[in-house]
């Protein structure tokens, strides 16, 4: 039983980075970097459009506001919502012990700008259970957390491992993309709010 706890541990914590041969826990089908387009006949499934531009539709919003998704309270969170003011999203696994080190500073983050940029949780790579129990265990409240279980968020921004973050600035452009020090997050986000 110790020992199966062990290799079960082991596996948990080798799958918190980003895997070295683009194979494991991309759910793009991308290179494992997080930042390549995702393989050649991999299509974004419904509530993530990834036309590029600026939608005429949606107020302005960027083509990277441009996805809708539910949230795990049950509602239906609209990317456009983002547009005006900074955002960053943070993209989470429920069995990710990087992640959970890494909530009460997520958690904070929100909670320091919550009048000035937004900060959102996409969760993936499980099942919505699983993100219940992470929400519950982390004590993320005060921002949305989006149910990704199927990836189509993750695609949208190339995403290819947990813990990630995306920084976008007014407008949508993303500004920061990677395995990014939360310590450095405030420090961008004044940066954007001063320009």
């Amino acid at each position: 039983m110790i020992i199966s706890l062990v290799v079960a541990g082991s596996v948990a914590l080798a799958g918190c980075g980003a895997p070295a041969d683009g194979e494991g826990t991309s759910p793009s089908g991308g290179d494992g970097t997080g930042v390549s387009a995702p393989a050649g006949d991999t299509a974004p499934e419904t509530g993530a459009d990834t036309d590029s531009g600026t939608d005429s539709d949606s107020g302005g919003a960027s083509a990277s506001h441009a996805f809708t998704a539910d949230t795990l309270a049950g509602d239906t969170f609209d990317g456009r919502s983002l547009a005006g003011k900074p955002a960053v999203l943070w993209f989470w696994a429920p069995w990710c012990p990087t992640c959970l080190g890494q909530a009460a500073q997520v958690n904070s983050l929100a909670a320091d700008y919550a009048d000035t940029a937004s900060v959102v949780g996409v969760a993936g790579l499980d099942g919505v259970p699983a993100m219940h129990d992470f929400v519950e265990l982390a004590k993320l409240s005060g921002f949305p957390q989006l149910a990704d279980e199927q990836g189509a968020v993750w695609r949208h921004f190339e995403i290819t491992a947990q813990s990630t973050f995306v920084v976008l600035d007014a407008d949508g452009e993303v500004v920061d993309k990677g395995h990014v020090d939360v310590d450095s997050l405030p420090g961008t986000l004044d940066r954007l709010l001063a320009g």
